[in-house]
């Protein structure tokens, strides 16, 4: 039976707070200066100086702006200094116009194929509404990233800059949104009339050439073919003539994208470690790559990424950066702000009972680029944000270790770094498949 807050109740309350002698000093300091500035305890920057034993040099920090597209910037940084390294060309970016816009223009096709698959059911099931919810948005996960690279290659920034909308992309998100709930509309209708397979076909065939059309007044049309000419750090000049995207990621990038995999810490009960997983009606490219992750212990997590970065290559992660953060001097530190200690409450959770419970996700994808070891131990990490150089130590983020445990969900590691046991794993087990809703389906 429901029970109502009493009187009494509310008495012995105000009389507790009366009695307390620190009351009312915190009251007017948490009321004037906030929670997060009155709880935090700036030690913590003693303890997190950009300083790190491991080192990559990474040049200067990119810029997302106002749109969602980290998981892009970070997953295209980790390659661009890959190329930078080979070609001499530290100041140097690749277009995260370029592949802004064929995701976007593909998740217009995967929710339209999602429309069609569901459109027997009720727009109340918690599937559909699932969909409705957020036709397509900015984010993603690297495997996302991967099925568009293998798909339509990429290009320099030089070739397809961005635009107001790529840089500051709720108008364009409101827009196309509108458009791909008016779609599902008619196309759920289609289906209801029980009309053919080729009139249904053609309907898709209309929506996606207006969905191509609003993209490329948006974000201008793709390049097909571009000449790459460029002066590298020592002012020689290069032309590299009749590229194609694909050629270009070829030639300069090179890499075998299905050597880089996902690797996550989920420690909930249904996701047992050392087995791989998967999300229903998570992706981008019909068709194309299968996100699928490998769910490891926080230890084998982190020696993962340590061995990447002692091969002198960054690693792409993904974390709830909003938790004990402070964004304009970068530090991510679980003592930065004690709300405990501040209000007389506990206010600790485990990692599993965050990701259960709705506290916690992946919001947010960097780029590890550095380490500091003491007896072979991580104690904080380098981290390159996609926010400009306005903010940490020139775009550059500190994280205690401390914080990677509780907040760090997925890295992304070339297999060759895995050991036998959980390479066999990544490479041959079926994945489990997990709910639409799933906190591992988070988007980036």
């Amino acid at each position: 039976m429901s029970k109502e807050i009493t009187a009494d109740q509310t008495a012995r309350y105000q009389q507790a707070l009366a009695a307390d002698p620190t009351a009312k000093v915190l009251e007017r300091a948490v009321s004037h200066q906030g929670i997060l500035a009155t709880s935090a305890d700036y030690a913590s920057e003693t303890d997190m100086t950009p300083v790190f034993s491991i080192d990559l040099d990474t040049g200067k920090v990119a810029n997302q702006k106002q749109s969602g597209r980290c998981w892009m910037f970070a997953a295209l940084n980790t390659m661009r200094h890959h190329l930078a390294d080979l070609f001499n060309l530290s100041d140097f970016e690749l277009s995260q116009n370029y592949t802004n816009f064929w995701d976007k223009f593909e998740k217009a096709n995967y929710f339209y194929e999602n429309v069609l698959a569901t459109a027997d059911q009720p727009t109340s099931s918690r599937k559909v509404a699932f969909l409705m919810a957020t036709p397509q948005q900015d984010g993603g996960q690297w495997d996302m990233l991967c099925a568009i690279i293998e798909k339509y290659g990429i290009v320099p920034k030089s070739v397809m800059p961005e635009t107001y909308n790529s840089s500051k992309s709720s108008e364009l998100n409101s827009t196309l949104n509108l458009k791909l709930r008016k779609d599902a509309v008619i196309l759920r209708k289609l289906v209801a009339d029980k009309a053919s397979d080729a009139d249904i076909a053609a309907a898709k065939d209309k929506m996606l050439g207006e969905v191509y059309r609003l993209l490329s007044f948006s974000l201008g049309e793709p390049v097909s073919e571009f000449d790459f000419e460029y002066r590298d750090d020592d002012k020689n000049y290069h032309i590299d003539k009749g590229l194609t995207p694909k050629s270009f990621f070829d030639k300069y990038v090179n890499w075998d994208l299905s050597d880089y995999v996902s690797i996550i810490n989920a420690p909930t009960d249904d996701k047992p470690y050392n087995h791989t997983y998967t999300v229903e009606m998570l992706g981008n490219v019909v068709n194309g790559r299968q996100v699928k992750h490998l769910n490891v212990t926080m230890q084998d997590f982190k020696q993962l990424a340590i061995k990447q970065l002692q091969a002198g290559q960054s690693v792409w992660f993904g974390c709830d950066v909003g938790q004990s953060s402070e964004r304009q001097k970068g530090i991510m530190d679980t003592k930065f702000y004690d709300k405990d200690a501040l209000f007389n409450i506990d206010f600790s959770t485990t990692k599993a009972e965050r990701l259960d419970y709705g506290e916690s996700m992946m919001t947010h994808a960097m780029v590890l680029t550095g380490v500091d070891l003491v007896d072979g131990q991580p104690t904080k990490w380098k981290v390159e944000n996609s926010w400009g150089e306005k903010v940490g130590t020139k775009g550059y983020f500190v994280m205690s270790d401390a914080w990677m445990d509780e907040y760090c969900y997925q890295v992304v590691v070339n297999k060759q770094f895995l050991p036998d046991d959980l390479k066999k794993t990544q490479e041959t087990e079926e994945p489990t498949v997990l709910a639409p809703w799933d906190p591992m389906g988070a988007l980036a």
